[in-house]
């Protein structure tokens, strides 16, 4: 569903949008935390759930309302499977044919495979990653109060391993050049710091941090710490491993603590940026841009053979263990490119079965014909982009991906635990007479409607739709013979059926003039409207026509509930009780009491 990037759209669609699902509210510094990865393509969001960052992804990805099919796409993952589901939840509304959702533990995300433009298969790597890591959370002390008696500077202590792992795994994910965003809700600087300084120190000039000041004009924040301690639960604070007692070397490692003076330069950290909660009115976040420049030396080979090269033949007793363990590493490289190498026990999936995904193998496909013939799909759409998710029975819907989407379920499904994609495009509608038993879904629509011919398209009035969208009553559908004489001449000979609504804004100033796509039904006698309420209401307010009698008060209706049942309960007993003379209650019924 497109909102207009004109002020009178924004105003009419913005008193509704949180009801119908519209558009989400937001921190304006959280929408900062993605803001790096608007323009390119292939965007990884590691920590996804619940999804309100994945779904601004989606829209930068559809950024370009000229190109309806982009060539990117986004990957959303999480590791709580029930959270999963609520991105889907979320990722459903934006209606993008260009969103894989995965169950994975981000700091082991497995690779994914592709199939590369000569047809051998690569690995996937990504332009843009979203790392919005687990943390403490101590910067939401305004809206969360636990925070306040519950606080240490020891809680991030615990997450800092999980934290560098993920970190760590995006970066091995990246392209050599693709920018990955490091984003918590804490402050304390073992999660944030700490962290991008152990694996700068690990990457070496492979990885740098991002200046972004430029790149964000007008947000307040301050420059990330060079120097911290580390400190047990009891606020006891170390400057160095030294000082730790044995009993806190657990919780405490050596990683944590900051850079020596004369490296602080080398790691730039001051171009993390610390958002507090004053700066914005916001709450408080961590944010900073990692950028790969080169392979991670562990990526590259030709670094581990310089490495064997330069040991002399005659090597001493104390530098046999030394060429033993590049040995190793080599032998571990070599052994990862042969299939007869070990194998790693695949590893069991937790959460629910989900149900296969099962492409359409070509045109041949049998309910995918007379679909083409009936809507007069063009050629151009390729039939191996629509799925379903059973093997045997009928087909209920079918669902429309992109191509990368579709090349990387086929390259992975056996590795790689998914979710969900692919936005719904036909829904089965077995009716009698009907050529076709399958009408189009509003979901998928703006996904495939530059596909369907014109023999299926119905231009209409503004008034005329106008009523469609009113009528509530799927029972009486208005009738043709109420529309516009024109769109009655050009549904005289119009197949009934499911098809296009079309309304284009005429003679306007508007530099984007208004123009609608919806589903419709052709009946014998009569057109719809196929859209939901939240959706009719939507449209409703594009168009200026009336819509108050959709919008009802819950709260309100509730109350009117509640004082109707009373009502009713106190002429109950009215009814049910009277008084005998001697002023005893006696109970009779509704009868009685009129005679």
């Amino acid at each position: 569903m497109k909102i207009k990037k004109t002020k009178s759209h924004f105003t009419k669609c913005a008193h509704r949008s949180f009801t119908s699902d519209i558009c989400n509210i937001r921190d304006c510094n959280s929408v900062e935390r993605e803001r790096e990865q608007s323009k390119k393509l292939l965007v990884l969001d590691m920590c996804a759930a619940p999804g309100s960052k994945t779904a601004q992804l989606i829209e930068m990805i559809h950024a370009d309302e000229k190109i309806p099919l982009p060539e990117g796409f986004v990957i959303a993952n999480d590791l709580d499977n029930n959270r999963c589901y609520m991105l889907v939840h979320q990722a459903k509304r934006l209606n993008s044919p260009n969103i894989l959702i995965t169950n994975h533990d981000s700091s082991v995300m497995p690779n994914f495979t592709v199939t590369q433009a000569d047809g051998s298969k690569g690995t996937l790597k990504f332009d843009r990653i979203l790392a919005d890591v687990p943390c403490s959370g101590d910067g939401t002390m305004r809206k969360n109060p636990d925070i306040w008696c519950k606080w240490s500077p020891a809680n991030g202590n615990n997450l800092h391993g999980i934290q560098y792992r993920i970190a760590k795994r995006g970066v091995e994910l990246l392209a050599v050049g693709g920018k990955m965003v490091y984003s918590t809700c804490s402050l304390n600087p073992i999660e944030n710091e700490a962290v991008l300084h152990r694996l700068l120190s690990e990457t070496g000039d492979s990885v740098r941090l991002v200046d972004c000041k430029d790149s964000v004009p007008g947000l307040v924040y301050n420059h990330g710490v060079s120097h911290w301690q580390p400190a047990s639960k009891n606020l006891q604070y170390f400057t160095s491993w030294e000082d730790v007692p044995d009993q806190l070397q657990t919780q405490i490692r050596p990683k944590m603590f900051p850079p020596k003076l004369d490296e602080i330069d080398k790691f730039h950290l001051e171009r993390c940026m610390r958002i507090l909660p004053h700066h914005q009115d916001t709450g408080g976040f961590f944010v900073a841009v990692l950028e790969k420049l080169k392979p991670l030396p562990w990526e590259n080979e030709t670094t581990l053979k310089s490495e064997i090269s330069k040991l002399p033949t005659n090597v001493p007793q104390k530098e046999e263990n030394k060429t033993e363990k590049v040995t190793d590493k080599k032998r571990i490289l070599e052994d990862d490119k042969k299939p007869w190498g070990p194998q790693r026990k695949r590893k069991r999936l937790q959460g629910y079965r989900e149900d296969p995904f099962v492409f359409f193998k070509n045109e041949n496909e049998d309910v995918w014909p007379s679909i083409k013939e009936f809507y007069n799909i063009s050629d151009a759409l390729d039939a191996q982009c629509l799925l379903v998710r059973c093997h045997e029975g009928k087909k209920k819907n079918v669902y429309f991906t992109s191509p990368a989407i579709r090349d990387i379920v086929l390259c992975n499904e056996d590795k790689v635990k998914m979710i969900n994609t692919g936005v719904k495009t036909f829904v089965r509608c077995d009716n009698k007479n009907m050529s076709c038993a399958f009408r189009l879904a509003q979901e998928g629509l703006n996904s495939i409607v530059h596909f369907i011919g014109e023999c299926r398209k119905v231009k209409i009035f503004k008034e005329d739709l106008i009523m469609l969208l009113q009528n509530d009553n799927p029972h009486t559908p208005p009738e043709i013979t109420k529309l516009n004489s024109i769109t009655q001449e050009r549904l005289k000979d119009f197949a009934k059926g499911s098809c296009v609504l079309v309304y284009e804004e005429q003679n306007t100033d508007n530099p984007y003039p208004l123009r609608l796509e919806m589903v419709g039904w052709r009946g014998t006698m009569s057109l719809r409207a196929y859209v939901s309420i939240h959706d009719a209401i939507h449209y409703l307010r594009l168009l200026g026509g009336d819509c108050s009698k959709f919008e009802k008060n819950k709260f309100q209706v509730n109350r009117d509930a509640a004082a109707s049942k009373i009502e009713e309960d106190n002429d109950e007993e009215i009814i049910g009780s009277v008084q005998n003379e001697n002023g005893d209650l006696i109970k009779t019924d509704e009868t009685s009491v009129d005679n």
